[in-house]
């Protein structure tokens, strides 16, 4: 059965960017470091177009992210550039003309603006009407597959908060940032009950929400 999940990496005091994002530096200073247990695996650098790799416990969490999806949401930030405003039309995300998602792909905004198709099976659809608008399309178009939020850490927000997630896949970077973009902050109290934990380079955790 299809259901509605969220995916993200946060450092171990919460943290899913650092502060001062932009452009030149999008996950804020000193967030790159989040991500450093998934470059190296062999899922990472082959949906990036990049060969070889390491295999284990951080690959097997790499590879699942797009298994049985049908669809994602993201935030206007993780779309890109930070800072949001009136879209450059020429500005096409971060990933290139091939992004890694396959999927249709929504994109929650303020500012509305024409799908976007790009190469592998992507398009971007940008929803101005709120996070249930969105869900409802992403839902349409995913089908009896999975629905998945990736972030930023305000997009899973908002989802947390209105009780439509049904999982959470965190990865436990084991570093502090000491400040920037908090995850858990504002959202209610929603029961995570947690049902996988597998540990690597970072530690995997999936939470059925409640």
């Amino acid at each position: 059965m299809s259901q509605v999940t969220a995916e993200i990496t946060i450092s171990l005091d919460g943290f899913a960017a650092g502060p001062n994002q932009s452009k030149d530096n999008p996950l804020g200073e000193g967030a790159e470091r989040l991500h450093e247990w998934v470059f190296p695996t062999a899922s990472w650098r082959g949906q990036h177009g990049i060969e070889g790799g390491e295999t284990g416990p951080d690959d097997d969490a790499a590879a699942g992210f797009g298994r049985g999806v049908g669809a994602f949401i993201m935030g206007r930030n993780m779309f890109g550039p930070p800072g949001g405003g009136e879209w450059d039309e020429s500005w096409r995300g971060w990933w290139g003309e091939d992004p890694p998602y396959h999927v249709p792909v929504f994109v929650l905004t303020h500012h509305a603006r024409e799908p976007l198709t790009m190469e592998g099976g992507t398009t971007f659809h940008f929803v101005t009407n709120g996070i249930e608008s969105a869900l409802e399309q992403a839902r349409a178009a995913a089908g009896d597959q999975d629905v998945k939020v990736i972030g930023g850490a305000k997009a899973i927000q908002q989802y947390l908060r209105a009780g439509l997630l049904e999982e959470l896949q965190l990865h436990l970077s084991p570093i502090l940032l000491g400040s920037g973009e908090r995850l858990f902050e504002d959202v209610g109290d929603p029961k995570l009950e947690p049902v996988e934990v597998v540990a690597g380079a970072a530690t995997h955790v999936t939470y059925r929400v409640g």
